[in-house]
């Protein structure tokens, strides 16, 4: 069990990254505006367009990325990895096909892999922000996949001879 997991401390102040497909953009907007006093606590981060309709529309500070189909949502899987981001915010429109599909299951696979907290949705995103978890430092624990691909490669050596 050594070493199965590995712990990613969250600090207090979250970096949360606020992603949103088109037709999903003015619902997160609202959002945002309705939890403003709760995100202002944390640094904030999105793709392209959704964080300049957010910095206009609810005067919080967002730095931008790139939008999804030019790359932004591998900019945030990418900060992801590297543990630049802590909490995800995607507003994703289930019914419009995106011509970055790809890039989007992508992002949702890293955020899963990395054990972010992810709303997809408001019913989930109001649950994460209300959470008493929000405001207090909090311990990832991470799926070592590398060690359990390293010990499968092992376990498929052993039965080839």
């Amino acid at each position: 069990m050594e070493n199965d997991y590995i712990t990613v401390r969250m600090e207090k102040q979250k970096r949360i990254a606020l992603v949103a497909h088109d037709n999903r953009k003015q619902d997160l907007i609202n959002w945002v505006n309705n939890n403003k006093v709760a995100l202002n606590k944390h640094f904030l981060c999105g793709t392209g367009t959704t964080a300049r309709l957010i910095v206009e529309q609810t005067e919080l500070p967002v730095v931008a990325y790139n939008s999804g189909p030019l790359g932004g949502d591998q900019q945030i899987g990418c900060r992801i990895v590297e543990g630049k981001i802590d909490f995800m915010i995607f507003f994703w429109d289930p019914l419009e096909a995106q011509p970055h599909d790809p890039d989007v299951k992508a992002l949702l696979r890293i955020a899963a892999l990395y054990e972010i907290p992810m709303a997809t949705n408001q019913s989930t995103a109001d649950f994460l922000i209300t959470s008493s978890l929000l405001e207090s430092t909090y311990n990832r624990r991470i799926v070592n996949y590398k060690k359990r691909i390293v010990h499968r490669t092992q376990a498929f050596n052993n039965n080839e001879k």
